[in-house]
Protein backbone atom coordinates (compact mmCIF):
# COMPACT_ATOMS: atom_id res chain seq x y z
CA UNK A 1 0.00 0.00 0.00
CA UNK A 2 1.46 3.33 -1.02
CA UNK A 3 2.25 5.87 1.67
CA UNK A 4 -0.18 8.79 1.29
CA UNK A 5 1.34 11.90 -0.19
CA UNK A 6 1.78 14.77 2.24
CA UNK A 7 0.57 17.18 -0.35
CA UNK A 8 -2.69 15.27 -0.68
CA UNK A 9 -3.54 16.37 2.86
CA UNK A 10 -2.68 19.99 2.14
CA UNK A 11 -4.75 20.58 -0.97
CA UNK A 12 -5.88 24.17 -1.11
CA UNK A 13 -8.89 23.26 -3.19
CA UNK A 14 -10.23 20.89 -0.59
CA UNK A 15 -9.67 23.39 2.22
CA UNK A 16 -8.48 20.64 4.54
CA UNK A 17 -5.63 21.18 6.96
CA UNK A 18 -2.13 20.23 5.90
CA UNK A 19 -1.24 19.13 9.39
CA UNK A 20 -0.68 15.42 9.93
CA UNK A 21 -3.83 13.37 10.28
CA UNK A 22 -4.68 13.23 14.01
CA UNK A 23 -5.77 9.64 13.53
CA UNK A 24 -2.13 8.73 13.17
CA UNK A 25 -1.72 9.02 16.92
CA UNK A 26 -4.15 6.19 17.50
CA UNK A 27 -2.12 3.73 15.46
CA UNK A 28 -0.53 1.05 17.60
CA UNK A 29 3.16 0.31 17.49
CA UNK A 30 3.72 -1.63 14.29
CA UNK A 31 3.73 -5.41 14.76
CA UNK A 32 7.46 -5.65 14.06
CA UNK A 33 8.15 -3.54 17.14
CA UNK A 34 7.75 -4.20 20.80
CA UNK A 35 8.92 -2.50 23.94
CA UNK A 36 9.28 -3.22 27.60
CA UNK A 37 8.05 -0.35 29.70
CA UNK A 38 10.62 1.21 32.01
CA UNK A 39 9.98 1.70 35.66
CA UNK A 40 8.44 5.05 36.46
CA UNK A 41 10.74 8.07 36.63
CA UNK A 42 11.03 9.46 40.15
CA UNK A 43 9.12 12.62 40.82
CA UNK A 44 10.92 15.92 40.46
CA UNK A 45 12.57 16.97 43.72
CA UNK A 46 10.74 20.29 43.65
CA UNK A 47 7.36 18.54 43.51
CA UNK A 48 5.65 17.47 46.70
CA UNK A 49 2.69 15.40 47.72
CA UNK A 50 1.46 11.93 46.80
CA UNK A 51 0.44 13.04 43.29
CA UNK A 52 3.82 14.62 42.48
CA UNK A 53 4.80 14.52 38.83
CA UNK A 54 8.03 15.09 36.96
CA UNK A 55 7.78 18.63 35.56
CA UNK A 56 11.00 18.49 33.55
CA UNK A 57 10.44 18.73 29.81
CA UNK A 58 11.46 15.56 27.95
CA UNK A 59 10.51 13.66 24.81
CA UNK A 60 8.54 10.52 25.68
CA UNK A 61 7.47 9.31 22.24
CA UNK A 62 8.84 9.50 18.70
CA UNK A 63 6.41 9.02 15.81
CA UNK A 64 7.37 8.24 12.23
CA UNK A 65 4.01 8.28 10.49
CA UNK A 66 5.64 8.12 7.06
CA UNK A 67 9.40 8.54 7.05
CA UNK A 68 11.88 6.61 4.90
CA UNK A 69 11.41 2.93 5.77
CA UNK A 70 9.03 3.56 8.68
CA UNK A 71 5.27 3.87 8.45
CA UNK A 72 2.74 4.29 11.27
CA UNK A 73 5.54 3.73 13.79
CA UNK A 74 5.36 4.98 17.39
CA UNK A 75 8.35 4.47 19.67
CA UNK A 76 8.05 4.92 23.46
CA UNK A 77 11.05 6.64 25.03
CA UNK A 78 11.94 6.03 28.66
CA UNK A 79 14.78 7.28 30.85
CA UNK A 80 17.05 4.87 28.95
CA UNK A 81 15.88 3.48 25.61
CA UNK A 82 17.67 1.00 23.37
CA UNK A 83 16.63 0.57 19.74
CA UNK A 84 17.58 -2.98 18.80
CA UNK A 85 17.67 -4.55 15.38
CA UNK A 86 19.94 -5.87 12.71
CA UNK A 87 21.47 -3.72 9.99
CA UNK A 88 18.78 -2.18 7.81
CA UNK A 89 16.08 -2.32 10.50
CA UNK A 90 15.82 1.48 10.61
CA UNK A 91 17.67 2.38 13.80
CA UNK A 92 19.73 5.16 12.23
CA UNK A 93 16.65 6.40 10.38
CA UNK A 94 14.78 6.79 13.66
CA UNK A 95 17.74 8.60 15.18
CA UNK A 96 17.91 10.87 12.14
CA UNK A 97 14.25 11.82 12.58
CA UNK A 98 14.79 12.54 16.28
CA UNK A 99 17.80 14.74 15.54
CA UNK A 100 15.86 16.51 12.78
CA UNK A 101 13.04 17.38 15.17
CA UNK A 102 15.58 18.60 17.72
CA UNK A 103 17.20 20.92 15.18
CA UNK A 104 13.84 22.21 13.96
CA UNK A 105 12.96 22.93 17.58
CA UNK A 106 16.14 24.99 17.80
CA UNK A 107 15.02 27.19 14.92
CA UNK A 108 17.22 25.71 12.19
CA UNK A 109 15.92 26.16 8.65
CA UNK A 110 14.34 23.18 6.93
CA UNK A 111 16.93 22.97 4.14
CA UNK A 112 19.76 22.69 6.69
CA UNK A 113 17.96 19.96 8.61
CA UNK A 114 17.10 17.91 5.49
CA UNK A 115 19.89 18.37 2.90
CA UNK A 116 18.55 15.33 1.02
CA UNK A 117 14.80 15.40 1.69
CA UNK A 118 13.91 12.90 -1.05
CA UNK A 119 15.77 10.20 0.93
CA UNK A 120 13.24 10.72 3.74
CA UNK A 121 10.22 10.04 1.52
CA UNK A 122 8.86 6.49 1.85
CA UNK A 123 9.97 4.46 -1.13
CA UNK A 124 6.45 3.51 -2.20
CA UNK A 125 4.95 6.97 -1.75
CA UNK A 126 3.33 8.01 -4.99
CA UNK A 127 3.21 11.64 -6.10
CA UNK A 128 -0.10 13.39 -6.49
CA UNK A 129 -1.34 14.96 -9.73
CA UNK A 130 1.04 17.88 -9.22
CA UNK A 131 4.07 15.66 -8.55
CA UNK A 132 4.22 16.33 -4.81
CA UNK A 133 5.57 13.84 -2.27
CA UNK A 134 6.64 14.17 1.34
CA UNK A 135 6.95 12.64 4.79
CA UNK A 136 5.49 13.00 8.29
CA UNK A 137 7.18 12.87 11.69
CA UNK A 138 6.22 13.86 15.22
CA UNK A 139 6.88 13.46 18.91
CA UNK A 140 5.36 13.91 22.37
CA UNK A 141 6.95 16.05 25.08
CA UNK A 142 5.89 15.50 28.66
CA UNK A 143 6.34 17.92 31.54
CA UNK A 144 4.43 20.46 33.60
CA UNK A 145 1.79 20.88 30.87
CA UNK A 146 1.23 17.14 30.58
CA UNK A 147 1.74 15.33 27.26
CA UNK A 148 2.10 17.79 24.36
CA UNK A 149 2.00 16.35 20.82
CA UNK A 150 3.73 17.79 17.78
CA UNK A 151 3.12 16.46 14.26
CA UNK A 152 4.79 17.87 11.16
CA UNK A 153 4.13 17.22 7.47
CA UNK A 154 6.97 18.08 5.08
CA UNK A 155 6.77 18.30 1.31
CA UNK A 156 10.01 17.06 -0.27
CA UNK A 157 9.11 17.30 -3.95
CA UNK A 158 8.99 19.38 -6.07
CA UNK A 159 10.29 21.84 -3.46
CA UNK A 160 11.09 21.45 0.21
CA UNK A 161 8.65 23.11 2.60
CA UNK A 162 6.60 22.48 5.73
CA UNK A 163 3.00 22.09 4.57
CA UNK A 164 1.33 21.25 7.86
CA UNK A 165 1.98 21.33 11.59
CA UNK A 166 -0.18 20.58 14.61
CA UNK A 167 0.50 21.15 18.30
CA UNK A 168 -2.03 19.62 20.70
CA UNK A 169 -2.36 19.19 24.45
CA UNK A 170 -5.16 17.62 26.51
CA UNK A 171 -7.33 17.22 23.45
CA UNK A 172 -7.09 20.88 22.36
CA UNK A 173 -5.43 21.94 19.12
CA UNK A 174 -3.15 24.80 20.17
CA UNK A 175 -1.52 25.44 16.80
CA UNK A 176 -2.43 24.30 13.33
CA UNK A 177 -0.85 25.34 10.04
CA UNK A 178 -1.81 24.55 6.45
CA UNK A 179 -0.52 25.34 3.00
CA UNK A 180 -3.23 27.41 1.29
CA UNK A 181 -1.36 29.02 -1.60
CA UNK A 182 1.49 26.95 -3.12
CA UNK A 183 2.70 30.10 -4.87
CA UNK A 184 3.67 31.72 -1.55
CA UNK A 185 6.47 30.64 0.80
CA UNK A 186 4.16 30.77 3.81
CA UNK A 187 1.60 28.60 5.56
CA UNK A 188 -1.60 29.83 7.17
CA UNK A 189 -1.36 29.40 10.94
CA UNK A 190 -4.13 29.42 13.54
CA UNK A 191 -3.38 29.29 17.25
CA UNK A 192 -5.67 28.92 20.22
CA UNK A 193 -6.75 32.23 21.77
CA UNK A 194 -9.96 31.58 23.75
CA UNK A 195 -10.59 35.32 23.95
CA UNK A 196 -12.90 37.51 21.92
CA UNK A 197 -11.96 35.27 19.00
CA UNK A 198 -11.41 31.51 19.42
CA UNK A 199 -8.23 31.52 17.30
CA UNK A 200 -5.72 33.98 15.89
CA UNK A 201 -4.69 33.59 12.27
CA UNK A 202 -1.46 34.77 10.67
CA UNK A 203 1.04 33.58 8.05
CA UNK A 204 4.22 31.80 9.13
CA UNK A 205 7.28 30.92 7.00
CA UNK A 206 7.20 27.46 5.45
CA UNK A 207 10.88 26.74 6.13
CA UNK A 208 10.81 26.86 9.94
CA UNK A 209 8.95 25.01 12.66
CA UNK A 210 5.97 27.12 13.67
CA UNK A 211 6.03 25.89 17.27
CA UNK A 212 9.49 27.37 17.75
CA UNK A 213 8.25 30.74 16.46
CA UNK A 214 5.20 31.00 18.73
CA UNK A 215 6.98 32.82 21.60
CA UNK A 216 7.73 35.61 19.11
CA UNK A 217 4.17 35.81 17.77
CA UNK A 218 1.80 35.10 20.69
CA UNK A 219 1.16 37.96 23.09
CA UNK A 220 0.06 35.85 26.05
CA UNK A 221 -2.80 38.19 26.99
CA UNK A 222 -5.50 35.52 27.39
CA UNK A 223 -5.54 32.22 29.26
CA UNK A 224 -5.70 30.44 25.92
CA UNK A 225 -2.62 32.24 24.61
CA UNK A 226 -0.71 31.52 27.80
CA UNK A 227 -1.61 27.88 27.44
CA UNK A 228 -0.25 27.91 23.88
CA UNK A 229 2.99 29.53 25.05
CA UNK A 230 3.44 27.05 27.91
CA UNK A 231 2.92 24.03 25.63
CA UNK A 232 5.19 25.43 22.93
CA UNK A 233 7.90 26.20 25.47
CA UNK A 234 7.71 22.67 26.88
CA UNK A 235 8.08 21.17 23.40
CA UNK A 236 10.92 23.47 22.36
CA UNK A 237 12.83 22.99 25.61
CA UNK A 238 12.55 19.21 25.30
CA UNK A 239 13.74 19.28 21.68
CA UNK A 240 16.61 21.69 22.32
CA UNK A 241 17.88 19.58 25.22
CA UNK A 242 19.27 16.89 22.91
CA UNK A 243 22.96 16.07 22.45
CA UNK A 244 23.92 13.78 19.58
CA UNK A 245 27.05 11.83 20.48
CA UNK A 246 29.14 9.59 18.23
CA UNK A 247 32.69 9.31 19.65
CA UNK A 248 35.42 9.04 17.00
CA UNK A 249 38.48 7.34 18.52
CA UNK A 250 40.72 8.24 15.57
CA UNK A 251 40.46 11.93 16.53
CA UNK A 252 40.60 11.39 20.28
CA UNK A 253 44.17 10.05 20.19
CA UNK A 254 45.91 13.31 19.35
CA UNK A 255 46.55 16.28 21.68
CA UNK A 256 44.12 19.17 21.16
CA UNK A 257 44.36 22.93 21.72
CA UNK A 258 42.72 24.30 24.81
CA UNK A 259 39.46 25.99 23.96
CA UNK A 260 35.97 26.40 25.36
CA UNK A 261 36.01 23.10 27.23
CA UNK A 262 32.68 22.11 25.64
CA UNK A 263 32.60 18.55 24.35
CA UNK A 264 31.89 18.15 20.63
CA UNK A 265 29.63 15.41 19.28
CA UNK A 266 32.61 13.36 18.08
CA UNK A 267 34.37 13.82 21.45
CA UNK A 268 37.48 14.94 19.53
CA UNK A 269 38.38 17.44 22.27
CA UNK A 270 37.91 15.09 25.22
CA UNK A 271 41.31 16.09 26.67
CA UNK A 272 40.35 19.79 26.68
CA UNK A 273 37.08 18.98 28.45
CA UNK A 274 38.88 16.93 31.10
CA UNK A 275 41.26 19.83 31.66
CA UNK A 276 38.22 21.93 32.52
CA UNK A 277 35.96 19.52 34.40
CA UNK A 278 38.48 17.70 36.59
CA UNK A 279 38.46 20.51 39.15
CA UNK A 280 34.92 21.81 38.66
CA UNK A 281 33.16 18.99 40.51
CA UNK A 282 35.22 16.54 42.50
CA UNK A 283 32.30 14.20 43.17
CA UNK A 284 31.35 13.97 39.50
CA UNK A 285 34.97 13.40 38.49
CA UNK A 286 35.29 10.66 41.09
CA UNK A 287 32.22 8.97 39.60
CA UNK A 288 33.79 9.23 36.14
CA UNK A 289 37.03 7.66 37.35
CA UNK A 290 35.07 4.82 38.96
CA UNK A 291 33.18 4.19 35.73
CA UNK A 292 36.39 4.27 33.67
CA UNK A 293 38.00 1.85 36.10
CA UNK A 294 35.15 -0.60 35.51
CA UNK A 295 35.60 -0.55 31.73
CA UNK A 296 39.33 -0.19 31.07
CA UNK A 297 41.99 -2.86 31.36
CA UNK A 298 44.52 -2.50 34.14
CA UNK A 299 44.43 -0.36 37.27
CA UNK A 300 42.98 3.16 37.01
CA UNK A 301 43.40 5.65 39.86
CA UNK A 302 42.60 8.84 37.96
CA UNK A 303 41.81 10.36 34.57
CA UNK A 304 43.85 13.49 34.01
CA UNK A 305 44.68 16.09 31.37
CA UNK A 306 48.26 17.26 30.88
CA UNK A 307 49.26 20.50 29.12
CA UNK A 308 52.09 20.27 26.59
CA UNK A 309 54.75 22.79 25.61
CA UNK A 310 53.08 23.57 22.27
CA UNK A 311 49.90 24.80 23.96
CA UNK A 312 47.91 21.61 23.45
CA UNK A 313 46.62 19.21 26.07
CA UNK A 314 46.45 15.42 26.17
CA UNK A 315 44.47 12.97 28.31
CA UNK A 316 46.04 10.18 30.35
CA UNK A 317 45.02 7.34 32.64
CA UNK A 318 46.82 7.46 35.97
CA UNK A 319 47.77 3.88 36.79
CA UNK A 320 49.16 4.64 40.23
CA UNK A 321 52.76 4.36 41.41
CA UNK A 322 53.81 7.19 39.11
CA UNK A 323 52.77 5.41 35.89
CA UNK A 324 50.47 7.01 33.35
CA UNK A 325 49.03 5.77 30.04
CA UNK A 326 48.34 8.17 27.18
CA UNK A 327 44.77 7.72 25.91
CA UNK A 328 46.30 7.36 22.44
CA UNK A 329 47.44 3.88 23.53
CA UNK A 330 43.92 2.69 24.33
CA UNK A 331 41.84 0.58 21.98
CA UNK A 332 38.89 2.00 20.08
CA UNK A 333 36.40 0.32 22.38
CA UNK A 334 38.06 1.78 25.47
CA UNK A 335 38.12 5.27 23.94
CA UNK A 336 34.43 5.12 23.02
CA UNK A 337 33.64 3.85 26.51
CA UNK A 338 35.54 6.70 28.19
CA UNK A 339 33.89 9.30 25.96
CA UNK A 340 30.34 8.03 26.48
CA UNK A 341 30.93 7.77 30.24
CA UNK A 342 32.04 11.42 30.28
CA UNK A 343 28.91 12.49 28.38
CA UNK A 344 26.58 10.59 30.72
CA UNK A 345 28.24 11.94 33.85
CA UNK A 346 28.43 15.57 32.80
CA UNK A 347 25.80 18.20 32.07
CA UNK A 348 24.63 20.42 29.20
CA UNK A 349 27.00 23.19 30.30
CA UNK A 350 29.94 21.00 29.30
CA UNK A 351 28.51 19.86 25.96
CA UNK A 352 28.68 21.71 22.65
CA UNK A 353 24.95 22.26 22.27
CA UNK A 354 22.48 25.12 22.11
CA UNK A 355 20.76 24.81 25.46
CA UNK A 356 17.69 26.86 26.46
CA UNK A 357 19.59 28.99 28.94
CA UNK A 358 16.46 30.85 30.01
CA UNK A 359 15.11 27.64 31.58
CA UNK A 360 16.52 26.50 34.96
CA UNK A 361 18.36 23.17 34.96
CA UNK A 362 15.79 21.76 37.38
CA UNK A 363 13.08 22.14 34.70
CA UNK A 364 14.83 20.40 31.80
CA UNK A 365 16.34 17.04 31.06
CA UNK A 366 19.34 16.39 28.82
CA UNK A 367 18.81 13.58 26.31
CA UNK A 368 21.87 11.88 24.82
CA UNK A 369 21.42 10.27 21.39
CA UNK A 370 24.05 7.57 20.85
CA UNK A 371 23.71 5.68 17.58
CA UNK A 372 25.95 2.62 17.83
CA UNK A 373 25.81 2.66 21.64
CA UNK A 374 27.64 -0.68 21.91
CA UNK A 375 29.97 -0.26 18.92
CA UNK A 376 33.41 -1.64 19.76
CA UNK A 377 32.50 -2.38 23.38
CA UNK A 378 33.07 -5.74 25.03
CA UNK A 379 30.26 -7.32 27.13
CA UNK A 380 31.60 -5.91 30.39
CA UNK A 381 31.94 -2.39 29.01
CA UNK A 382 28.45 -2.24 27.55
CA UNK A 383 26.88 -3.54 30.77
CA UNK A 384 28.82 -1.00 32.84
CA UNK A 385 27.90 1.83 30.49
CA UNK A 386 24.23 0.84 30.47
CA UNK A 387 24.27 0.70 34.26
CA UNK A 388 25.70 4.21 34.38
CA UNK A 389 23.02 5.45 31.98
CA UNK A 390 20.29 3.80 34.08
CA UNK A 391 21.56 5.39 37.30
CA UNK A 392 21.70 8.83 35.71
CA UNK A 393 18.26 8.32 34.17
CA UNK A 394 16.82 7.43 37.56
CA UNK A 395 17.85 10.85 38.83
CA UNK A 396 15.86 12.45 36.03
CA UNK A 397 18.36 14.96 34.69
CA UNK A 398 19.91 12.85 31.91
CA UNK A 399 18.15 10.45 29.55
CA UNK A 400 19.81 8.24 26.97
CA UNK A 401 18.62 6.82 23.66
CA UNK A 402 21.00 4.29 22.12
CA UNK A 403 21.04 1.93 19.16
CA UNK A 404 22.36 -1.64 19.40
CA UNK A 405 22.28 -4.61 17.07
CA UNK A 406 21.21 -7.03 19.81
CA UNK A 407 19.72 -6.08 23.18
CA UNK A 408 19.54 -9.52 24.76
CA UNK A 409 22.40 -8.58 27.09
CA UNK A 410 20.30 -5.69 28.45
CA UNK A 411 17.41 -7.93 29.48
CA UNK A 412 16.33 -7.37 33.06
CA UNK A 413 18.10 -4.04 33.51
CA UNK A 414 15.85 -1.78 35.55
CA UNK A 415 14.88 1.53 34.03
CA UNK A 416 15.64 0.45 30.44
CA UNK A 417 13.11 0.41 27.59
CA UNK A 418 13.98 -1.85 24.66
CA UNK A 419 12.37 -1.21 21.27
CA UNK A 420 12.85 -4.12 18.86
CA UNK A 421 12.93 -3.23 15.18
CA UNK A 422 12.58 -5.72 12.36
CA UNK A 423 12.96 -4.71 8.69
Amino acid sequence: MAVPSVSAESSASSGSSAAPDPSVSTEPVVPAQSARSPRSVPADPVSTGPAAVDVRARITELRLSAFAGHRRAAFPLGAVTLFAGRSGAGKSTAFGAYEALARLGGGVRLAEVFPDPVACVPERARPDAEGRRGFRIGCTADGAEGPVRLDVAVQAEPELRIVGERLTARGVVLLETALRDPGRRTVQAAWHTAGSAPVTRAPLPDDRLGTALLPLRVAGKTDGQRRVLAAAEQMVVALRSVFVCDPRPEYMRTPVPTGTGRLMRGCDNLADVLWRTRFECGRRHAALVGTVRAGCAGPVTDLVAEPLADGTVRALLDRGGGFRTDLARLGEGELRYVALALVLLTGPGVLDMDTPGEVPDALRTLTVLADGFDRGLDPGQRRALLGTAARMGERGHIRCVGAVSDASWAAGTEGVTVVHLNP
